[in-house]
């Protein structure tokens, strides 16, 4: 990330200073692109099982993916339709995009250098080899002739480009070769240029059978073997060089949300259109020649500060498949097995349990499987009468929760799903489970319009001895139980009447009309949920100058949001301690002379995705509150969210003392310094060494 000059506070009184200076503020895409890094870096980090740190390395492929098909998209789009707007930090989107330019190119070099460099060589010593073309033996260069010849020259489509057939509309990020060919073809066409798509169906990376190369397991390309056998493609003619290329377009939906009628279906017109989005990045093979490259970024109108040379496979998000088909767990994490609380395993009943206590658990550590068997619980149960959920993502038609709900609505129960149609990249799963939902006899309601819906609730309605009892499931990352193994989230199991009170009446806006009604204890967005963290943090501020200990922790995913920089920024001149644990995006800066001395920011990037957001105010009634909601501006203006207190000590205390374990990890943590850059926190010699997920994986998870 760029160095920006940062303007110390002035000596003049903190209440005249403006906290709009720009130099305060850290760009939020650069600060995004930081985090990738971040994902990078544990490729290189031997303390991580060599398959895994393959996968790190993989995961910051398909990031970096999604970085260009949504933000450069974006910015790209901004600049193309004149609807520039700067941030906080003040950069113009041009500005963004060139330092963009310049960090993603250092980067991906970097990516390639450690995959042919370091992981390639260490996976070669054991036993897991990638076959370069050069390298095949006769045998296998047979095999692969044969494997051309029955799976590939069957479904693949060459395109000659000559006036007849102009340059395709590729699919996005589809793996494609441009080849330069010389000769006529059967019609008499002197044809300079083809390309070709590989099949989709095919995999990117194939392993050879046992017995055709040294003993353990043997992979090759498809990319390397279409290659070698192109003349075979294009019969007659000479191939004079064939190079393996990749588009990145625009994926964001452009749904006009005015004046629609059914928003389904103009969602679904738009899933067909993402595929075929504006280009916004070329990647090629860096031994293509000029002449093609130019000829590819003209047909797409992108200029070389978007092309990107790469020495390897252009789609390594495919190699995810690699891990699994060795069978080398020795070369991966240990497993686990989550822990399931007392009181809450199949045999119990979850609605007597919850009924006398909360209950709280910690993914993945602790099982996300009480959540599932309160809905198959609810969906048998006769004296349940109604179940309304809140679904985001929630892992398709294979999910659990949505078997356990279509149950429900098939036994009789009143069934309320609020899907979210609009889930990025999860959005043609969402328009499926919906479809099922309603053939089933569940109401189906697709949020508010121009909202999205992010919370995460459960509201079983149960009748108990003549009376309506409510229970209420309230989490802080998705019904997604694959997730729910990779993430850490929160889940808080209650019979709080005011929680449910709170829940029924959030759910009431969603699917009714009516003005905001008053929370008991849920702050929620966009109504409350931002105006109220800024009265928390002023109430450490008023703590503070009574002479009160006062403290601030907050744990999310990203800090974008202004108020509440600012209002962070003011407390911090006030003297109160602020501990920031975010994952991804900060756009905050620590340590500013005069402006965030007292404010510390670290990031833990290990084994499972950090998704938790929980807040701890040292003064407050409630001192602990867990989130679907990230502090930034998308979250608290622009989204239905949910903000829920602990209500018991014993588990407020809990997540506090595991919060604290966070700020002690000297073993997965980064520190981000006044100038934007973060480093890795290193253990002093005297000290132990503590990894926040290892610690919690030894005392939660069997």
């Amino acid at each position: 990330m760029p160095e920006q000059e940062v303007t110390p506070l002035s000596s003049e009184s903190s209440d005249q200073v403006s906290l709009d200076n720009n130099s305060y503020y850290i760009n939020r895409e650069l600060s995004h692109l930081s985090f990738n890094q971040r994902v990078l870096a544990q490729a290189l980090d031997e303390n991580h099982p060599l398959l895994e740190r393959l996968k790190f390395l993989l995961i910051f492929s398909s990031n970096l993916d999604e970085f260009f098909e949504i933000r450069v998209a974006g910015l790209m789009q901004s600049i193309k339709f004149e609807r520039e707007t700067t941030g906080p930090d003040g950069m113009h989107p041009s500005e963004v995009l060139r330092e963009i330019s310049d960090i993603c190119h250092r980067t991906v070099e970097q990516q390639y250098r450690t995959l042919n460099d370091i992981l390639i060589p260490a996976m070669e010593k054991e036993s897991i080899r990638f076959l370069r073309r050069r390298k095949w033996t006769d045998e296998q260069t047979q095999w692969v002739e044969q494997f051309i010849e029955k799976e590939v020259l069957p479904i693949i489509s060459p395109i000659g480009i000559d006036p007849a057939h102009p340059f395709p509309r590729l699919v996005n990020k589809s793996l494609n070769f441009i080849v330069k060919l010389e000769g006529k073809d059967a019609f008499g066409r002197d044809l300079n240029y083809a390309i070709v798509p590989a099949p989709r169906t095919l995999p990117r990376v194939i392993k050879l059978p046992d017995g055709l190369g040294k003993p353990g397991h043997n992979f090759v390309f498809l990319s390397s073997m279409i290659h070698a056998n192109a003349e075979k493609i294009f019969p007659g003619m000479k191939v004079l060089g064939c190079y393996q290329f990749r588009i990145t377009r625009n994926a964001d939906l452009d749904v006009d949300i005015e004046g629609i009628a059914d928003l389904a279906r103009a969602l679904r017109g738009e899933l067909h259109s993402r595929r075929f989005g504006t280009a916004v990045r070329v990647e090629v093979a860096d031994n293509c020649p000029e002449e093609l490259t130019q000829f590819l970024l003209s047909e797409v109108g992108l200029t070389e500060k978007e092309l990107y040379r790469v020495h390897g496979p252009v789609n390594l998000k495919r190699l995810m498949k690699v891990p699994g088909q060795v069978g080398r767990p020795d070369l991966l994490y240990p497993p686990f097995t989550p822990s399931m609380p007392k009181g809450l395993t199949r045999k119990d009943n979850i609605f007597d349990a919850v009924s006398r206590k909360d209950y709280l658990l910690q993914h993945p550590f602790e099982s996300f499987a009480p959540v599932i068997q309160l809905l198959r619980q609810a969906a048998k149960d006769p004296n349940v009468v109604a179940i309304k959920q809140t679904l985001y993502r929630s892992g398709g038609i294979k999910s659990s929760i949505v078997d356990a709900l279509i149950d429900a609505a098939r036994n009789g129960k009143e069934v309320t799903a609020i899907v979210e149609l609009r889930a990025r990249f999860d959005e043609e799963e969402n328009l499926e489970l919906a479809s099922r939902l309603q053939e089933a006899g569940a109401v189906v309601v697709y949020g508010v319009v121009g909202y999205k819906t992010h919370s995460k609730m459960i509201l079983i309605v149960r009748r108990e001895g003549g009376d309506l009892k409510r229970y209420v499931h309230l989490g802080t990352g998705n019904y997604h139980s694959g997730n729910a193994r990779l993430y850490t989230d929160y889940s808080l199991l209650t019979a709080h009447h005011a929680l449910c009170e709170d829940v029924h009446r959030v759910f009431q806006q969603l699917t009714g009309m009516g003005k905001t009604e008053r929370m008991n204890k849920l702050l929620h967005a966009p109504f409350t949920l931002k105006r109220q963290l800024v009265r928390l943090i002023d109430g450490e501020v008023k703590a503070h100058k009574e002479g009160k200990p006062a403290h601030i922790i907050l744990k999310c995913n990203g800090l974008t949001e202004p108020k509440i920089i600012q209002a962070l920024y003011k407390a911090s001149q006030a003297g109160v301690p602020i501990d920031l644990i975010i994952r991804g995006m900060c756009c905050l800066r620590p340590g500013i002379p005069g402006v965030s001395d007292t404010i510390r920011v670290r990031s833990i990037v290990g084994r499972f995705l950090e998704h938790t957001r929980t807040y701890y105010f040292a003064n407050n009634e409630h001192t602990v509150f867990c989130a679907s909601a990230d502090l930034m501006e998308r979250n608290l203006n622009h989204r239905v969210e949910t903000c829920f207190p602990i209500l018991q000590p014993e588990l407020a205390e809990r997540i506090h003392r595991e919060l604290n374990l966070y700020l002690q990890d000297n073993l997965r943590s980064w520190q981000l310094d006044t100038e934007g850059r973060y480093s890795v926190n290193s253990r002093k010699a005297e000290e132990p060494v503590v990894g926040a997920q290892d610690e919690l994986l030894s005392l939660l998870a069997q």
